[in-house]
């Protein structure tokens, strides 16, 4: 089994990220360093382990050359208290409450302690920094008070906001910001990242990149999470039909009752819902009739895992609903 990605506080190397890194040593080198940085990108590229890059060296780590542009190493007293989670000069603003648990969004009270944060001085390093891990999080109280520090920059203050949809985020936190956009990496780039984190092999790797879109950090969780098990059931069910494997469909729906069994629901639902929008490509490649029902059929699987998640459905009669309409689309 994989292990599964650590916190991105405690990663010190990142993939492919060259340019995004460049534009802000560039900007930071000419004394133009903006208050506000939107780093932007589809989940799993590393946003976040970029803004810690970033974090520990405005927090006055030691450059390590050796580990990229904005590399610092581990052992440097700055980079072992971010990774402790006991800077003074940084704070984290994410879904975890003091309990340690994870709630649905970003609340206000929390980006209110992040005013106060900046409003005082750097204890012990050039400049405060707080990361906002994602923005997509922030309820719309919390956004409307983010306002409140991107308007009235602190003077020696940083901004870094993780954003994986930074159309949904209201324009005016967009304006206010500057952006930097990581982008997707070469799948054989991904793989190679993939075979040397974890235990798949060369094949499986590649699978894993091709799945992640090109995102590093998403084919290591898609790794751990075991992925490629729920991307075989769903080759193997779509292949049976319009004849269901019962007794594989039943011990899929076993594994997912409980709390436990909705991130494998949710990988399943992804992992058809992508070999159909394949077969549906190929069948309209080929002019082979059908393609209504199973365009259907994949809309319905796209929003299935949202939908029972916000509903409180059952997941093991939406699977077989799901696999109901599947059945139909293959007869057709």
């Amino acid at each position: 089994m994989s292990l599964a990605p650590p916190h991105p506080r405690d990663v010190f190397d990142l993939v492919g990220q060259e340019a995004a890194e460049a534009a802000f040593e560039d900007a930071r080198a000419r004394g133009r360093l903006h208050h506000a940085w939107l780093i932007s990108g589809p989940k799993g590229l590393g946003k976040a382990t970029f803004a810690f890059r970033i974090a520990r060296r405005l927090l006055g780590a030691a450059p390590d050359p050796s580990r990229g542009l904005l590399g610092a190493a581990p052992q440097d007293p700055v980079s072992r208290l971010v990774s402790q989670d006991a800077h003074p000069d940084l704070m984290v603003v994410d879904r975890t409450d003091s309990d340690g648990k994870v709630r649905r969004e970003i609340l206000v009270e929390e980006v209110r302690r992040l005013n106060e944060f900046f409003s005082k001085s750097p204890a012990s390093a050039p400049y405060r920094v707080a990361i906002v891990d994602a923005a997509d999080d922030l309820n719309r109280n919390a956004a409307n008070a983010l306002l409140k520090t991107l308007e009235e920059p602190p003077p020696r203050g940083v901004l870094l906001l993780v954003c994986h949809a930074p159309g949904r985020l209201i324009r005016t936190i967009r304006s206010r910001c500057r952006t930097l956009k990581l982008a997707p990496l070469p799948e054989e780039v991904v793989a190679g990242f993939v075979a040397r984190r974890t235990d798949a092999d060369p094949e499986q790797a590649l699978r894993l990149a091709r799945m992640s879109g090109g995102a590093p950090g998403r084919a290591w969780a898609l790794a751990s999470e075991g992925a490629l098990e729920m991307d075989d059931a769903a080759r193997a069910l779509l292949q049976g039909l319009p004849d269901l494997d019962r007794t594989l469909a039943l011990s899929l729906a076993d594994r997912f009752r409980g709390g436990e069994g909705a991130r494998s629901f949710a990988l399943l639902a992804e992992r058809l819902a992508a070999r159909v929008h394949d077969l549906v490509l190929r069948r309209a490649e080929e002019g082979i009739g059908g393609l209504d029902a199973w365009a259907e059929a994949w809309s319905t699987l796209d929003r299935l895992p949202r939908e029972v998640e916000a509903l409180n459905l059952d997941r093991a009669e939406a699977l077989f609903t799901a696999l109901a309409d599947l059945r139909a689309a293959a007869r057709t």
